[in-house]
């Protein structure tokens, strides 16, 4: 056996230990799973009082090797590798004796089908013990009893949250939903798995209206979800969410009756463009998660500036358990980022003691003494060169040695603000992008000079953070302004000839961006998109410079200045932008938009901004949304032609 163990105590009980061999995760391999079945086949022999899973990593199962199933011949081969999952799976689930799985770390996909599969699931109560379905993202769906067992578990609403979204849940809301029997510390977590397995209670039977959910109320709960699903997304773009809802409701979940069904079918959902364009996202995702690999650590991180991206990377930092001091000059002004950072954690932690600690360790420092003690230094006031420079006179001074020293500028060269350091190689650029909770690109910004071990540390900060770093040269606007920037004008030109700002947006909505570029623009500001077009402009052959769309210049002269002032190009409510109805476009409208946004993409790529054209998609889907089912914009510009 190369990556199961087990041993049987003196209890009577089995540990089955899963340990993937040359591997820091546990993945389900052909091997694996072929290994699993044998050690359930030898581990039935010992008829054990009953048989607890576990993991030998730092967590517990990450699904199955999505490389192993990208390399499929065929769709025989992915159903042969469906096969295998289903059956190994299904006689865990028959096993005589009671079953448990001890879940430490995150346990995703076919790991938590192995879940699902015994009887009683112990969860480790830390924020790191995340449970979901990511398989939705990758265009398919849990076809190893996931889309059969989850619903019968915790009820088809919570179920069909999980699988339609693929997002994650925490131990803690994983026992309150009913997923998990318990969630415990882990000075007591073996012997909670111990003590459950010996006592072999009942399951718990669901409430009597999630199980008509299951039953006679079972097409109301598609019906239900298919509307939900049709508000995020189109059957074209993405097939998968709508192949879950027919899967289950046609045939309980199981991909063989389904095989053969054009509507969910596996072999279909692999066949699909959008699928092959989600795993390329996945390995594209990996690929910078890589990246942030070195093994340094920020336990400290003074910000300066406490507005709107400053607070929010404080909190971000404080969330995920770095001490953090935040400068400004008044207390007036640290104020509501602290407010803002409380409203941050009781939505993200939930637990009021996690929140209280996450508040402890995000200090107000109007003095700025939190500058010699720590490990990074980012600076986040606005953007005015002389004004950083000034400041970073004196965080230089006051910086220890070896911490690092980071500028989250979105439109100024890094090497104008270095110009009077006295180490320019110490500054490198953290770029982050607005709403820094929600978005996950943080540019990583390195000048002709800037030291590398500096670039190398601020990238693993950015993992710390659990965030994609991107490398990108000291450029104007780097890559994702730069490339949003001929984009946004575009529309911007397009308002100024008599388009409605609501079929711009509908335009592109329906091309598959999140947020149509006029709204973007009011989200980010109509007062930075403009000093931004200001700063990006390019030059004509007589040295004059564009001028700025007129309907940019009357609403910033005006005040207008988007969501955050209430009134931009669209009025908002509540936060929201009251829209009219869109007109009727044609494809020509979507090509005058998106052309001049791949044209700088390739530009982009030409000059060496960044590395490759892989990393310009992956940076341009997580830092400006474009289209996740056509791969980016180079890789959807190659398949056009």
């Amino acid at each position: 056996m190369q990556h199961w163990r087990h041993e049987k105590d003196a209890q009577g009980l089995v540990w089955l230990t899963f340990d993937k061999a040359g591997e820091s995760t546990n993945t389900f391999s052909k091997d694996a799973l072929a290994e699993l079945s044998q050690s359930l086949d030898e581990i039935a022999k010992l008829s054990p009082k009953g048989m607890i899973v576990r993991s030998a990593k730092s967590a517990f199962i990450a699904g199955a090797d999505v490389e192993e199933f990208t390399r499929f011949a065929s769709s025989d081969e992915a159903l042969a590798f469906t096969r295998a999952g289903w059956d190994v799976f299904q006689k865990l689930r028959d096993l005589p004796f009671p079953t448990t799985a001890m879940v430490n770390g995150f346990c995703m996909g076919g790991g938590l089908e192995l879940a699902l599969a015994c009887r009683y699931i112990v969860a480790l109560d830390d924020p790191a013990t995340r449970f979901a379905f990511p398989e939705v993202m990758l265009g398919i769906w849990p076809v190893w009893h996931g889309l059969q067992w989850l619903p019968k578990k915790v009820g088809p609403a919570a179920a069909m949250d999980m699988l339609l979204t693929g997002k994650a849940i925490d131990a803690r809301r994983a026992k309150r939903m009913g997923l998990a029997d318990e969630c415990v510390p882990l000075r007591v977590l073996e012997n909670a798995a111990r003590m459950l397995t010996l006592e072999a209670r009942p399951p718990k039977p669901l409430p009597f209206m999630q199980r008509m959910m299951l039953g006679p109320l079972r097409a109301l709960v598609v019906s239900q979800a298919r509307k939900q699903v049709a508000r995020r997304a189109r059957r074209e773009h993405y097939p998968a969410p709508y192949a879950i809802l027919d899967a289950w409701i046609k045939y309980d979940g199981d991909p063989f009756l389904a095989q053969d069904d054009p509507s969910c079918s596996i072999k279909t959902l692999f066949a699909h463009p959008t699928t092959r364009n989600l795993i390329r996202i996945f390995f594209l995702q990996e690929r910078m998660k890589a990246l942030g690999k070195g093994g340094w650590e920020a336990k400290h991180v003074h910000v300066v500036g406490a507005g709107v991206m400053g607070g929010d990377i404080a909190a971000i930092c404080a969330m995920r358990g770095m001490t953090v001091t935040l400068q400004d000059t008044a207390p007036e002004r640290l104020a509501p980022a602290i407010e803002r950072a409380a409203r941050l954690f009781e939505r993200r932690l939930r637990d009021p003691r996690r929140v209280r600690d996450a508040l402890d360790r995000m200090i107000p420092d109007v003095a700025g003494t939190g500058a010699a003690r720590a490990d990074l230094i980012i600076e986040a006031i606005f953007e005015n060169l002389e004004a950083k420079r000034a400041l970073f006179a004196k965080l230089e001074a006051a910086a220890r040695p070896g911490a690092v020293l980071a500028s989250n500028t979105s439109s100024l060269k890094l090497s104008d603000i270095a110009a009077n350091f006295k180490d320019p190689s110490r500054l490198v650029g953290i770029h982050f992008f607005n709403p820094v909770p929600q978005m996950q690109l943080v540019e990583i910004v390195s000048a002709a000079n800037t030291d590398a071990q500096a670039a190398k540390k601020a990238a693993a900060f950015v993992r710390q953070i659990d965030k994609l770093p991107l490398p990108v040269k000291d450029s104007p606007g780097f890559l994702v302004n730069r490339v949003l920037g001929p984009y946004m004008q575009q529309a911007f030109r397009m308002l100024d000839e008599g388009v409605k700002p609501e079929t711009i947006d509908r335009a592109m909505e329906d091309f598959g961006m999140p947020m149509g570029p006029v709204e973007l623009a009011d989200t980010v500001g109509l007062d930075i998109c403009l000093a931004a077009g200001k700063a990006l402009a390019k030059k004509g052959a007589g040295g004059e410079q564009a001028e700025a769309p007129r309907v940019l210049l009357n609403k910033v002269a005006l005040g207008h200045l988007g969501r955050k002032s209430g009134q931009g190009i669209y009025r908002y409510e509540n936060g929201k932008p009251v829209k009219g109805q869109p007109d009727a476009y044609a494809q020509d409208l979507v090509d005058a938009l998106v052309e001049p946004y791949i044209a700088e993409a390739k530009a982009v790529l030409a000059e060496g901004v960044v590395a490759d054209a892989d990393l310009a998609d992956a940076g341009l889907i997580f830092g400006t949304g474009f289209a996740p089912f056509r791969g980016g914009p180079l890789n959807y510009a190659a398949q056009r032609k």
